[in-house]
């Protein structure tokens, strides 16, 4: 009896119950390796039974282990989302120091946000990641001011960008950060102004911010999007003319010059439907002398060094 008893003790020692949990751990990367992912689940729940009375700091390692191996499971092996949250959530709330906790805050948001509409929950669990210091602070920082302008929350978009640009000055997240900034601002002019001196504010801000990417990245692949955005704000400005000079630069790096070329297209015949055939706007209301016909601008294939005539084709003048 008294040898029964002490084989009892020794088995539920804890640095028995951490190998027990170490072997069922092992087999379950074993099954998730040979494509038996309900297999592999049972496993860590058994793991997680023995460690279940252990509160060493060994035994916290392995149950984060092990319910981050869980979740995953769920959610990369049988896809069931609810499941996967819940496990998740579970090794957040157990081991809320661990690394693996960290980790699943960034799937759990990226879940939250994908499969729930869950943009608050999501923009939480990625605030809490970010105050551990990951080593992917920018990135985590970028899909944060996403996340708002997800939300239409434009204001805080655009100071979430700012603090990026300010803490992470030399990330590759900069030049995306900064062309998300100008798209913020630029949304404010649309939703938020009650004057038309408040729309104008705004857009001017943000065609600065679009004008600061060019300048401090010009090899960004944002650039030419960027000239682009410029461009749309002087047409919305009314001024059509500084609107296709700036498309026509935009045009020479452009990976859509189609889409440009119509922007061209539309401004040219914006500007012929109010100016007086043949004569730009300062001659049209002018009393001296007759005016010289109007130079016409340089739309995508005189930019591109085609001729006038075959400019002329290409719009059907």
């Amino acid at each position: 009896m008294r040898r029964l008893t002490l084989l009892l003790a020794l088995a539920l020692a804890p640095g028995c119950t951490r190998d027990g949990a170490t072997d069922h751990m092992q087999r379950a990367r074993d099954s998730i390796f040979e494509k038996r992912p309900e297999e592999a689940l049972v496993e860590y729940r058994k793991a997680l039974d023995e460690l279940r009375r252990d509160e060493s700091a060994q035994a916290q390692v392995l149950k984060a282990r092990a319910l981050k191996g869980a979740a995953d499971v769920y959610w990369l092996e049988l896809r069931k989302v609810k499941e996967a949250v819940s496990v998740y959530k579970e090794l957040i709330a157990q081991c809320p120091e661990s690394p693996e906790a960290l980790e699943a805050r960034v799937v759990l948001a990226e879940l939250l946000r994908v499969h729930f509409r869950d943009l608050r929950g999501a923009i939480d669990q990625l605030t809490a990641a970010l105050a551990r210091n990951p080593p992917q602070g920018a990135e985590l920082h970028y899909q944060v001011a996403k996340l708002y302008f997800e939300l239409q929350d434009y204001q805080q978009c655009v100071l979430e960008t700012r603090k990026l640009t300010e803490r992470f000055a030399t990330s590759a997240f900069v030049d995306d950060s900064i062309f998300l900034q100008a798209q913020a601002l630029h949304m404010q002019a649309v939703h938020l102004p009650t004057s038309m001196a408040e729309v104008q504010r705004y857009r001017q801000e943000a065609s600065r911010t679009y004008a600061d990417l060019i300048t401090r990245f010009p090899d960004s692949e944002l650039a030419p999007h960027a000239a682009f955005e410029m461009g749309k704000i002087k047409a919305e400005s009314g001024d059509n003319e500084k609107a296709i000079e700036t498309w026509v630069q935009a045009l020479k790096n452009h990976p859509d010059p189609a889409m440009v070329q119509d922007a061209i297209a539309r401004a040219r015949r914006r500007i012929a439907a109010t100016t007086p055939e043949h004569l730009d706007r300062k001659a049209a209301f002018s009393r001296g002398p007759a005016p010289t016909p109007r130079k016409k601008h340089r739309n995508s294939v005189e930019a591109v060094g085609g001729s006038a005539e075959e400019a002329a084709r290409d719009y059907g003048d």
